[in-house]
């Protein structure tokens, strides 16, 4: 039933909410004749950025930005510059006023992620809010993005982010479109989560995020060079609309949540549920499980078959949980979307429990232990060997202890009915002596 109506609403709503599947079209910005390109690494100086996993932000950048620039520098008709070349402080203000005093056609800031609780993985692109700067920004970020799936890298989207002051959150961006040029925030991969760790772990791994970005711009700009043999003068980007913001800022949950049994196998300590849900603003992303009713949850893992490109999941997939022996799962999962809110589901509660391998082993042994009790028939004049069963040792165990804690009760009365004597000797003493006391009192009192 829940899959039915999962179904029902996700038909109704794909169609209104939804982004459209990408389609082939033409790129938005016209730039004219030659395109004046500005590469942005991010932080510098003081500002370290992520220092997580043995990683220094401000380094990386650097050198997937140098990377980048000497890849592009081998296009035609492009103009490229840096805001820094060195370990410099640098504001954003300063970065967005550099970039106008060469007349940019577009800033690309290069970055590297981290999450506060280690638990997220993939790469992402932030575009401006602002008409046509989105539409700009979402036609690059789509060239990006392909490049990061094509590595191998989870996709997290194109996303935009709301200041408090209606403006765009991240700095760069805000300066650069007060400025009118449009930029973008490139987050190539969580350096602190082990699944994307081993695209960044070395120099030359960083290089290559560089040239595959140098690609990215050039396909965005239709560039053809003479010395690396190719031609993006006809290439078609993604669909878009300069009139109208291409993403969409999701501050709420996902709609729904849902899980159905499937199929438990007891002997071999598996459980299938199917997951139902339903986000009608932005894809869903991630999903974690609980199997303690939402005390602990597994790591994040990717929505199966998400596609943040298209806005295109699947609604429902199978969950298989290997369950641990001797427990009763109390399940619960967390949908996730493309802004990290989530949504609990249900709690599906095993109704028993899965047997440990000593269990099934005991079954095993003794089938008829259900049906009563099975007695083994010796042979008359037969040797018979007596052996305490496991039920026979508990009972000696019982008794042996029931016979300490008999032991140690009469000690403790004996003890208690020794200080008793003692003290009721002693009061009859005190009496006695105040009796001699007030008689020899009596006999020297004057007559």
């Amino acid at each position: 039933m829940y899959r039915f109506l999962i179904t029902l609403l996700t038909v109704i709503m794909t169609g209104l909410l939804i982004p459209v599947q990408a389609c082939a079209a033409p790129r938005l910005q016209d730039t004219g004749g030659k395109v004046i390109i500005v590469i942005d690494p991010g932080h510098g100086g003081k500002n370290q950025g992520t220092i997580e996993n043995n990683h220094e932000e401000k380094q990386m950048t650097l050198t997937t930005a140098l990377a980048m620039y000497e890849e592009l520098s081998l296009y035609d008709n492009v103009e490229i510059y840096m805001t820094r070349t060195e370990d410099v402080d640098l504001s954003l203000k300063e970065r967005a006023e550099f970039a106008l005093s060469v007349d940019a056609d577009f800033l690309f800031s290069i970055h590297y992620n981290a999450s506060l609780n280690h638990e997220l993985f993939g790469s992402e692109v932030w575009v401006p809010l602002e008409a046509p700067y989105n539409t700009y920004g979402y036609q690059f970020g789509h060239e990006f993005l392909s490049a990061m799936k094509e590595k191998g890298l989870f996709v997290r989207g194109i996303k935009t982010r709301l200041g408090e002051d209606g403006l765009d959150y991240y700095g760069i961006i805000r300066e650069s479109v007060e400025r009118e040029i449009p930029a973008v925030i490139m987050e190539h991969c969580h350096v602190d989560e082990p699944r994307d760790a081993s695209f960044c772990d070395s120099e030359e791994k960083l290089r290559e995020f560089g040239r595959a970005d140098a690609e990215a711009v050039a396909k965005y700009f239709g560039l053809k060079s003479s010395v690396l043999n190719v031609d993006y003068s006809d290439y078609q980007l993604t669909e878009a609309d300069a009139a109208f913001s291409r993403t969409k800022v999701d501050s709420t949950e996902p709609d729904l949540c849902l899980l159905d049994f499937l199929e438990a196998d007891y002997e071999n300590g598996t459980l299938s549920l199917a997951v139902s849900a339903a986000d009608y603003d932005s894809p869903l992303l991630y999903y974690s499980c609980s199997t303690d009713g939402g005390k602990t949850y597994s790591a994040r893992e990717g929505w199966p078959e998400c596609d943040t490109l298209t806005g295109d999941y699947p609604d429902t997939f199978t969950l298989n949980l290997d369950i641990q022996p001797g427990t009763a799962p109390k399940v619960i999962v967390r949908a996730y979307n493309q802004y990290d809110l989530y949504t609990e589901s249900n709690c599906y509660i095993s109704p028993q429990v899965f047997p440990s391998q000593q269990e099934e082993a005991s079954a095993d042994q003794n089938p008829d232990s259900g049906d009563g009790e099975s007695v083994e028939v010796v042979p008359v004049g037969a040797d018979i060997n007596v052996q305490n069963t496991g039920e026979d040792a508990d009972r000696d165990v019982s008794f042996l202890v029931f016979l300490e804690i008999c032991l140690v009760f009469a000690a403790l009365l004996l003890v208690l009915v020794i200080v008793s004597q003692c003290i009721v000797r002693r009061n009859r003493k005190k009496k006695r002596l105040q009796r001699r006391k007030e008689a020899g009192d009596t006999r020297n009192q004057k007559r």
